[in-house]
């Protein structure tokens, strides 16, 4: 029995060792959009360089840790957008 729970210790500690790791090293090496749900959104809102307005469902979207642009994916359109120009919503 306490082999059991000394082994269940390692994996969960492992594991946690694991997550702060990945966390720390980037957003290269795993997309937070995945795993927390906080990033998870419905709705987008996007002003285009010509002042259109586009608003519609969120099938997907990206940021990038060395830039300010975003990437959303609306209605099977892709949009790449500064991220001053673009509202993401949770409702």
């Amino acid at each position: 029995m306490k082999k059991k729970v000394v082994a269940a210790m390692v994996i969960i500690i492992v594991f946690l060792i694991l997550a702060v790791g990945v966390y720390f090293v980037g957003e290269n090496f795993y997309n937070r959009t995945i795993i927390d749900l906080t990033y998870a959104y419905d709705t987008a809102i996007i002003r285009l360089p010509d002042g259109q307005i586009v608003k519609g469902k969120v099938d997907s979207w990206t940021d990038y840790a060395d830039g300010d642009q975003i990437q959303v994916k609306i209605n099977g359109k892709v949009y790449l957008v500064h991220s001053a120009n673009v509202a993401l919503i949770k409702e």
